[in-house]
């Protein structure tokens, strides 16, 4: 849960609310028929702001909801996780 650690919570959400701006600058920029490379550039800058809470959020998980799956007396807890973490992974890698 990521509500056990308030810094983190608060760090994401300054980073969620950075990558909301760009994405209206960006819808603001596509109207005003902005130079091409301008809003590529800030659309890879909102995509390096997601990609980092994704990576933090992940952190998190494995140090929280993983350390107590994994060491559950159930098996089938940890093996879930796993599936599920996994599934994540495959699809954070995809371009």
């Amino acid at each position: 849960m990521i509500s056990k650690n308030p810094a983190l919570q608060k760090k994401l959400l300054l980073a969620v609310k950075k990558s909301q701006g760009t994405l209206g600058k960006i819808s603001q920029m596509i109207e005003e028929d902005c130079y091409c490379a301008d809003i590529g550039q800030q659309i890879n800058a909102a995509i390096w702001l997601l990609r980092g809470v994704n990576t933090e959020l992940m952190k998190n998980h494995l140090l929280c909801c993983g350390k107590n799956d994994l060491s559950h007396k159930d098996n089938k807890k940890g093996e879930k996780f796993v599936e599920e973490f996994a599934r994540i992974w495959d699809v954070s890698m995809r371009k």
